[in-house]
């Protein structure tokens, strides 16, 4: 396992990165957001100014050091990963008001989130090339597993579950000694000489629960685009680390992007489909770019065009 991830990039790349990473995960944190506030929209356009432009330097040195195809790779993992991600920012949505958190506790509990996506997303694109590698058959499986989720999401969309009702959450409840009052500071109290959890960590199990959800879609959907585990890792971390500013500059307006999902459906269609007939079609990557560029500028445009309507009592 380990000696594939070294044919795909040395092992100086691997450390540098994550050196690189967790430099700028603690200059986010320890630096700019030290004290619990709101980001303003200001901050968050900022922000995301930033981790776009590191993500396309990066993306340069990629088509430098590898060449036009494996930096074509890099683009369209990250599009897709930015794009089907951002359907978890409807989810984050209801999960903080389900849970009552505070606009300046989200950014950290959003921090802690992409800590633990890092280790779930490495794990499973690992677990995914791995099976690719050794049963080809497998592709099938994913693209099959594609086409399904997309085509669910289209046909049978319906209300965004409450978090606060997941099974998980109810069993932690009931496992784990739990302070509904510990507020959103700290992971754990001592209430009356005893360890509790506190709601903060409630609410970053849910968002950890989420994003393996939502990696269990969107892994299989980048592996289509790139089997290089370093090609599909790192465009993966990087669409997730600009998750949280991207969040704080949408989050009052979710509602306008209601064609959104319908657009990530199709593209999850037509990824699965592009897996499943890998062996007779061969679709250049260039072209599954611009389709995945239309389709999403087309829901964006859709969606702000022909605004929702909202039912009057």
């Amino acid at each position: 396992m380990f000696q594939s991830l070294l044919n795909a990039a040395p092992w100086w790349a691997w450390l540098g990165f994550h050196l690189f990473v967790f430099a700028m995960l603690a200059l986010d944190l320890g630096v700019f957001n030290r004290k619990a506030h709101a980001p303003s929209v200001k901050e968050a356009a900022a922000w995301s100014a930033v981790w776009i432009s590191l993500a396309l330097l990066f993306s340069a040195l990629i088509f430098k050091a590898e060449g036009p195809q494996k930096g074509l790779e890099w683009l369209t993992g990250f599009l897709l990963e930015k794009s089907l991600s951002v359907d978890n920012l409807f989810v984050f949505v209801l999960l903080f008001a389900s849970f009552k958190v505070e606009m300046r506790h989200q950014h950290k509990v959003l921090f802690w989130g992409v800590l633990g996506a890092l280790v779930m997303r490495a794990a499973m694109i690992l677990a995914g090339t791995a099976l690719l590698n050794r049963f080809t058959w497998m592709i099938y499986v994913f693209g099959g597993f594609l086409i399904f989720t997309g085509l669910k999401m289209l046909f049978f969309e319906g209300e965004k579950r409450d978090p606060a009702l997941h099974p998980a959450v109810r069993l932690f409840k009931r496992l784990v000694p739990f302070d509904e009052h510990g507020g959103h500071e700290q992971l754990f109290l001592r209430v009356n000489g005893r360890r509790c959890a506190t709601p903060m960590l409630l609410v970053l199990l849910s968002v950890e629960i989420t994003d393996l959800v939502f990696a269990v879609d969107s892994i299989p959907a980048v592996l289509a685009v790139s089997r290089d585990p370093f090609v599909v890792y790192t465009s993966n971390i990087f669409a997730i680390l600009g998750l949280r500013s991207l969040y704080f500059l949408l989050a009052k307006m979710m509602d306008r992007f209601h064609r959104l999902e319908t657009g990530l459906a199709v593209i999850l269609a037509f990824v699965g489909v592009k897996m499943t007939c890998a062996d007779w079609v061969k679709i250049p990557t260039s072209v599954s770019l611009l389709i995945i560029l239309a389709v999403l500028l087309l829901s964006v445009v859709v969606s702000l065009a022909w605004p929702a309507r909202t039912e009057v009592s």
